[in-house]
């Protein structure tokens, strides 16, 4: 068996996501195919990871009548918890599909803001979690530092864990500067966020990716490209997959879908672009599920078979 993933939440949500056939402006919108799913980041990986048969556990900051509901969708769901109880009441997020438009309208609220006897739980708490990879996801929610990932690594690197991250601005620099960093998997606009410009040109993307990774920051640095599929850069190159067509039925959780077949590929002794291909499967099936991050393992098997994989390139930015 791969060792258990753990994963953290510090600003989990309900994803209410329905339908409509046209999202109009001050007259009711009346929807419909309601689903009701536990979700944020973390959440959502852990969600993922056991569908394709991994052990997890999810480790989330969670209080009031929301927030038992968000425990309560997650037992339904056979998803092993740990909560650290807050003050403040979980947010509910709503995605609305316009059929007649083909858009997704998608309202996250901020969320509570998280005193620091919490989030200080929150880390006491990881520091007792008995784990072989620990996957931090999602933005910081107000009231915590933006150094928080960065100790969240210290603590995976003082218990043996390999620490994957998923986030955004200063808590995704100040992570990678600390080091320590298994895995990292910002978006395209994340990461160009994250070196200071736009890297539209594919060879930019991959020297920048390059870098970063032959820093000693972090061992693995996959960027997902929406439409145009995903990068993943090692020390040893990069390697670049196209998006699988399929039909797209909501976008919402699919980059942690990705993030989840990637992690547990890896756990699993998986080579690192076999891992990387897996990741590309399920966030395909993903997309073409509805609700969040939905993907069934039965199409994510048949998604990975249609993946010819192809070596990693080292015609970038050799080093010598």
């Amino acid at each position: 068996m791969p060792p258990l993933i753990a994963t953290l939440t510090l600003n989990p949500t309900i994803d209410i996501a329905s339908e409509a056939r046209a999202v109009q402006p001050v007259r009711k919108v009346r929807t419909f195919n309601e689903r009701q799913d536990p979700g944020g980041g973390g959440v959502n990986v852990s969600r993922v990871v056991r569908e394709l048969g991994g052990e997890t556990l999810a480790v989330i900051l969670a209080s009031g009548v929301t927030g038992r509901f968000l425990e309560e969708l997650l037992d339904e769901a056979g998803v092993p918890r740990k909560s650290i109880p807050i003050e403040g009441r979980t947010r509910i997020s709503q995605t609305v599909l316009d059929l007649g438009a083909g858009q997704e309208y998608r309202f996250v609220p901020e969320g509570p803001h998280i005193r620091e006897d919490e989030w200080s739980a929150a880390l006491a708490t990881l520091d007792t979690v008995g784990a072989g990879w620990l996957v931090a996801s999602g933005s910081l929610p107000a009231g915590v530092p933006d150094d928080f990932y960065a100790r969240v690594a210290a603590i995976a690197a003082r218990r043996g864990m390999r620490f994957v991250l998923d986030t955004s601005g200063a808590p995704l620099r100040m992570a990678l500067e600390a080091g320590g960093v298994e895995l990292a998997k910002p978006s395209q606009g994340e990461f160009e966020a994250l070196v200071g410009h736009e890297l539209g040109d594919p060879a930019r993307l991959e020297e920048e990716a390059l870098k970063w990774v032959r820093s000693g920051k972090l061992r693995c640095l996959a960027v997902t490209l929406g439409h145009q599929g995903a990068l993943l850069a090692t020390a040893e190159g990069t390697l670049r997959l196209p998006a699988l067509d399929v039909m797209v039925r909501g976008a919402v959780g699919a980059g942690d879908s990705f993030l989840a077949a990637m992690t547990l590929g890896l756990a699993q002794g998986r080579a690192v672009d076999d891992a990387f291909a897996w990741g590309v499967a399920a966030g395909a099936a993903a997309v073409s599920s509805a609700g969040t991050a939905h993907p069934r393992r039965d199409d994510v098997v048949t998604l990975r078979r249609r993946i010819r994989q192809v070596p990693m390139s080292l015609s970038l930015g050799e080093e010598g």
